[in-house]
């Protein structure tokens, strides 16, 4: 059996010390063929703090559709009771729908979007294909939260990502504020790998989807680098768009307010940084969480539209 060399062990019996970032976290950098729509202050801003903020990227008339469809989908009784959609713990609400791109053909449009994915392109340098897709949905009053995580290890442990060649596309299908339980990232956070202590029991999805404990980093490592790097929560109208880098430590409060908050996330892979093995899992999670099969590259117009008129604000 050939051993495979780990740059980012975690989920071990032992403790370990957090790891330096071992991969660039721009991959286009003098790549020339994925020249893209950001410039060199995007570029750095997002190599330093790990994520972009664009506040209304879309039009609100663009991205209300999507929650017709979510309202749709509640509908279905089949989809309803299969594994890809999960139930709020506390509420019993919808909570998430995974592999979105695949249930409705206008989330998979948007996944093709030239403006989106001309920058991910640019950051992973690469052709890129969907790893994983999903909506999460808070209602007023009773949307529970996300404890601090980095979706890499995740990925890496249970899925078998090897590198830190991914981001993730979060859209906002409503208004974000401060008390409806935005995301909140810690800005810096992706320079550095938090491993767990503590092994990755059977078929550990079913439950941290639900309230993740396996992979959180621990508050000591979390202080450290919030301490070291703030808290930033992006705030803004529905159709603005966050991309946030694989290892960034990001989570959400419940939601405390009568408004509902919902986001779609599309999580974008380079085709050079596919699935192997999980490095700490008895087996792969299913193919809606993390894509083996379904790895096709993205295709795009030859020409990306400049983004003109949206900015990336200094959080």
């Amino acid at each position: 059996m050939v051993t495979r060399h780990d740059l980012y062990p975690s989920r071990t019996t032992r403790h370990l010390d957090p790891i330096p970032r071992q991969d660039p976290v721009i991959h286009a950098r003098n790549q020339h063929r994925w020249e893209g729509p950001l410039d060199e202050t995007s570029l750095s801003r997002y190599e330093r703090d790990g994520f972009l903020w664009f506040k209304g990227f879309f039009s609100q008339s663009r991205v209300s559709q999507f929650l017709n469809v979510l309202k749709e989908l509640e509908k279905d009784a089949e989809l309803m009771k299969s594994d890809q959609v999960i139930l709020d713990p506390g509420s019993g609400g919808l909570r998430s729908v995974f592999a979105m791109h695949r249930i409705s053909a206008a989330f998979d449009e948007l996944t093709r979007d030239p403006r989106i994915l001309g920058m991910v392109r640019q950051l992973l340098g690469s052709e890129v294909y969907i790893h994983q897709s999903r909506i999460n949905y808070k209602f007023g009053f009773q949307g529970s939260g996300f404890d601090w995580h980095s979706d890499f290890e995740t990925w890496h442990a249970e899925d078998g990502m090897p590198r830190m060649r991914a981001v993730s596309a979060s859209l906002m299908l409503t208004d974000n504020n401060e008390f409806n339980g935005p995301l909140m990232l810690i800005p810096g956070s992706h320079q550095t790998f938090v491993p767990y202590k503590g092994k990755t029991p059977p078929a550990n999805w079913k439950k941290s989807l639900k309230a993740q404990r396996v992979g959180v980093p621990g508050m000591e490592a979390l202080a450290e680098l919030a301490n070291w790097g703030g808290i930033k929560a992006p705030k803004g109208p529905a159709g603005s768009l966050l991309l946030f880098e694989c290892n960034t430590l990001h989570a959400s409060n419940e939601n405390m307010s009568p408004w509902p908050r919902s986001n779609l996330f599309f999580v974008y892979n380079s085709i050079e940084n596919r699935l192997q093995e999980p490095f700490a899992a008895s087996e792969p999670r299913p193919e809606y969480l993390g894509a083996r099969h379904n790895i096709q590259p993205l295709d795009m117009h030859d020409e990306f539209p400049e983004i003109a008129g949206q900015g990336v604000p200094s959080l």
